[in-house]
């Protein structure tokens, strides 16, 4: 049975920046939640920020700039996170490679799990197209990332993973 890594606030887990869940109560999450199938990881919690915590964007581009050097992940008042973004990204992967993990469900629009569209870095609440740290790593070592409004296209990869 194929695992899915998940955004631990998916499930309820209160870690999210402002220290609440967002559990996903979609039939086909729930499904997968209860054949055992999600594995929650909360990267920036595992890479060593607190709860809750300053909100954070990444500034000067998107999570493979962050990942390469040429951005980095901001707090509003100019605290430098990105150490804790990547040491978490890194553990998502590492924890996934443990389990076999083919596929993810993350966050959408965070600055870690977002697949399609992160904060723009100017703590506007304007959204751009990209992915977040977490998702850009797992996606360079060949780990289908969706966001957790995309469950259709999820169940779609899972069946051709388990063929």
């Amino acid at each position: 049975m194929e695992q899915i890594l998940v955004s631990a606030c998916l499930l309820g887990q209160p870690v999210r920046y402002d220290g609440t869940g967002r559990r996903s109560h979609d039939r086909l999450f729930e499904q997968w939640r209860t054949e055992g199938r999600l594995i929650p990881f909360c990267p920036e919690v595992r890479g060593g920020l607190p709860v809750p915590r300053p909100a954070a964007e990444i500034s000067g581009g998107l999570g493979g700039d962050v990942l390469d050097g040429r951005a980095r992940v901001l707090t509003r008042d100019g605290s430098d996170v990105t150490g804790h973004f990547l040491d978490g990204a890194r553990q998502a992967l590492e924890q996934a490679r443990s389990y076999g993990v083919r596929m993810a469900i993350l966050k959408e629009g965070s600055p870690s799990c977002g697949s399609l569209r992160v904060h723009d870095g100017t703590f506007s609440g304007r959204k751009i197209p990209g992915a977040g740290v977490t998702t850009a790593l797992l996606e360079r070592h060949g780990i289908a990332v969706f966001a957790e409004d995309a469950l259709e296209a999820a169940a779609a990869h899972l069946a051709e993973l388990e063929r």
